[in-house]
């Protein structure tokens, strides 16, 4: 059986880039109905914490990818790495140097058949004899590495193209021991659009970041999956079960990937476009309380019409606020500009006060009704419907942008669109 493993230290929040080498694990566990793992590497006593561990977890849980099995930590399994450097001592393939213990070094060339890349060779030359044990007791990465893969019984090793160097260590070590070689598979970095390694000046590099900014786990899972790897055809939106029934280690990339924020952006609208709106309402609402938008007593109907209303116009959940704050003030602010273009001609005003005294006998308050009763107004007053509509928009919203004038009245309500047209033309007469 398929047995792969994600292993992270609890020393910083889960990149982005670690995020993707844990997701082309766990696709390539789904797809060969295997085991996905995770092993913590806590070695580092000074730099791990709780709260980096807490976050990982969070974040992989977010994305859906748990564990099969318990985890496995490290900083429970120091004997073991120490015995393992005694069995090596003992046979003569290592020697203690002070309080370190050090491997012989190889003296024959290293091949690995890589699942990505094709073949690589290394030459011994490039080689030494490497520490297994530090002087304070504590493994190596590449000691404690082999030791765990071999212990957790872990077929496949898939990581970024940084640990190819590691490779030739790991398999001196795992040959020193006798142990079966798992297969390997490197997967090139993600980069910057400059060309340099991803970083904060990119932008956001934590997965619980991007939750933050308002992207949905899906649109993550389905963007990461694609930088590096492509199944076919052109597709660029695939569901979790798409990615687990085509996700091949042959088909990824042997060129790095380049993080492309516009596109991110692109496929989370496209999610969020798609998402019922009832489940899309319960995604926003927190976000909504967060902001003040909405308290806890807030209509849940008249949010569900809302975020169906708008979905199509964001690109990410915490743009919502902004759309939908008109709707729940109670103090309007309207923008200077818009004020200026459309809400300060008297002609202007004097047609609103019109359209909205035909609007009082408009019942049911709904949008055919209320685009109907605005060209007939129109056609009355001798001028375009949009001499309305632009007026009419600033009034109750305050922009001169937004989702369709017609749907954003029937939601907002009579009274309340009355209020604020009265407002914006100073006249209260019906």
């Amino acid at each position: 059986m398929v047995r792969v493993r994600f292993a992270p230290s609890p020393t910083g929040f889960l990149h982005i880039g670690s995020a993707r080498s844990a997701l082309f694990n766990w696709l390539f566990a789904r797809h060969e109905n295997g085991k996905f793992l995770l092993r913590i590497e806590d070695t580092d006593r000074a730099r791990s914490k709780d709260e980096y561990l807490n976050e990982i977890m969070e974040s992989l849980k977010w994305l859906g990818m748990e564990t099969d099995e318990e985890l496995v930590f490290q900083s429970k399994r120091l004997d073991i790495y120490k015995d393992a450097a005694d069995r090596l001592i003992n046979d003569g393939k290592a020697y203690r140097e002070g309080d370190a213990v050090r491997i012989k070094k190889c003296e024959e060339k290293i091949r690995v058949q890589d699942l990505s890349r094709g073949e690589i060779e290394f030459d011994p030359e490039i080689l030494k004899d490497e520490v297994l044990i530090k002087s304070d007791g504590t493994p190596t990465y590449n000691f404690a590495c082999v030791i765990d893969d071999a212990d957790m019984k872990i077929t496949h090793v898939i990581r970024g193209d940084d640990h190819i160097s590691n490779t030739p260590k790991q398999i001196m070590i795992y040959e020193a021991l006798g142990l079966e070689v798992p297969k390997f598979a490197h997967i090139p970095l993600i980069m910057g659009p400059d060309g340099g390694r991803l970083s904060k000046r990119h932008g956001a590099t934590s997965i619980m970041e991007y939750k933050q900014l308002g992207y949905l786990s899906e649109a993550i899972v389905n963007f990461l999956a694609l930088m590096g790897w492509a199944p076919g055809d052109n597709r660029e939106i695939l569901s979790r079960s798409d990615l687990i029934k085509e996700f091949s280690l042959k088909d990824v990339n042997k060129t790095s990937a380049i993080f492309n924020i516009d596109k991110l952006n692109w496929l989370n609208g496209q999610y969020i476009k798609e998402m019922d709106p009832g489940k899309l309402a319960t995604v926003v609402m927190p976000i909504l309380q967060e902001k003040n938008v909405i308290n806890e007593n807030f209509d849940r109907e008249k949010l569900t019409n809302l975020v169906e209303l708008y979905k199509t116009r964001v690109r990410t959940l915490v743009e919502f606020p902004t759309h939908l704050n008109p709707f729940y003030t109670k103090n309007l602010k309207r923008e200077e500009e818009a004020v200026k273009k459309y809400l300060e001609n008297d002609e202007t005003r004097k047609n609103l006060v019109k359209w909205r005294r035909e609007l009082s006998s408009v019942d049911p308050f709904v949008k055919d009704r209320i685009e109907d009763s605005c060209r007939k107004t129109a056609a009355s007053l001798g001028i375009k419907p949009k001499e309305l509509i632009h007026p009419t928009r600033v009034a109750i919203s305050g922009t001169t942008t937004g989702a369709g004038l017609f749907e954003m009245m029937e939601i907002m309500g009579k009274e309340t669109v009355f209020q604020r047209i009265d407002e914006a033309t100073g006249s209260g007469a019906l």
